[in-house]
């Protein structure tokens, strides 16, 4: 199952995923993003839908206070 394997990569990289460095992006791009598509979600919106019809939105960085 996709799913799984998906689950394992992450349990494999786990030291790396919870570092400090580790940035929320990539998170995003390696893990969350695909655990959306193998759920059916149209992440990159290839529908081409307008914004309030897309099943994902994508969001700036948001900082609080400098950090």
């Amino acid at each position: 199952m996709a799913i799984g394997r998906l689950v394992q990569r992450f349990r494999e990289n786990a030291q790396d995923v919870t570092a400090l460095s580790y940035r929320e992006h990539q998170l995003r791009i390696e893990y969350i993003n695909p655990l959306f598509e193998l759920m059916g979600w149209d992440v990159i919106n290839r529908a081409g839908r307008p914004i309030a019809l897309k099943d994902v939105v994508h969001e700036d960085t948001v900082r609080v206070e400098g950090q």
